[in-house]
């Protein structure tokens, strides 16, 4: 059985990782005014930080079901089934989109996988896929493999701006009120699907240290781990970051990736998130 692989733009997979891989990308939208753009198509998570700076926060919406149809159609040619890793259920429906695509293809066999997460987190699922499906390992193993990841997989963000998480009605008003009045960073996290409040840190860099600690707990037990250091238009300290990082934990792998345009319209610039997960034995 020949497996493709599938994620949403929200993963934020580098496009040569993507060609490296042989992954395909599903666009969500960013939405100016009357202007639609395909994140990570038409505009780059750099670009749409320059263009919040003059406009407006945009709004945002996830792939038409057609798109995935499409898609699916397409891979049927050449593959026997397809796994497609998308962000969090809780947080998108772009996963139930598909599911619904998924029954209205014939030809594959699509099997979608709710990562609970996002950003390059939910990249990581969909390389080590690609990297089992280019063995030839068959669908229900590398299903089995994800779930496996999905109990070792964290990441924790915090955001220099409350008020982008309570008008897209991922924090309530009163919270956003409170924390914006306290100077409060809150450390946020997926739980149950839904990016939730972990604990409420005082600054900036005391909510950075945190992360740090967090990440500690699970490294420390000697596992090789592979980490990401997520910015919103922080590139500069990010790399500084991972410096850091890379000489604290030396049996974790650090890279660098950004919440792009759809994740960056609901967290704001300057969030900043760590992220990882236990590599598999390959």
């Amino acid at each position: 059985m020949k497996t493709a692989v599938v994620t949403d733009s929200t993963a934020y997979i580098p496009k040569d990782l993507r060609d490296k891989w042989n992954i395909h990308m599903i666009p969500l939208n960013v939405i100016f005014g009357n202007e639609v753009y395909q994140e990570e198509i038409d505009i780059t998570w750099s670009q749409f930080y320059e263009e919040v700076q003059t406009k407006e926060l945009p709004t945002t919406s996830q792939p038409p079901i057609g798109h995935f149809v499409e898609l699916f159609e397409s891979l049927s040619k050449d593959y026997d089934a397809v796994i497609c890793v998308h962000l969090s259920s809780g947080i998108s429906g772009t996963f139930q989109g598909a599911v619904t695509a998924s029954t209205m293809v014939d030809g594959i066999a699509v099997y979608p996988f709710d990562s609970e997460i996002s950003c390059m987190v939910q990249g990581f699922y969909a390389i080590e896929t690609a990297k089992l499906a280019s063995r030839g390992e068959d669908v229900t193993s590398i299903m089995a493999r994800l779930a496996e990841l999905k109990q070792t997989a964290r990441a924790y963000f915090m955001v220099d701006d409350l008020s982008h998480l309570q008008r897209g009605g991922r924090l309530s008003s009163a919270q956003a009120f409170i924390g914006s009045i306290l100077q409060i960073k809150p450390l946020l996290h997926f739980d149950n699907k839904v990016i939730v409040p972990f604990e409420k840190i005082r600054t900036r860099k005391k909510a950075m240290k945190r992360m740090v600690d967090l990440l500690g707990e699970d490294g420390s037990n000697g596992s090789e781990y592979q980490a990401v250091i997520i910015h919103a238009n922080r590139e500069e300290e990010a790399k500084e970051w991972r410096r850091e990082l890379a000489e604290m934990y030396p049996n974790v792998e650090f890279s660098i990736g950004y919440f792009g345009a759809v994740i960056g319209t609901h967290l704001g610039e300057g969030a900043m998130g760590l992220g990882w997960m236990k590599k598999l034995d390959m």
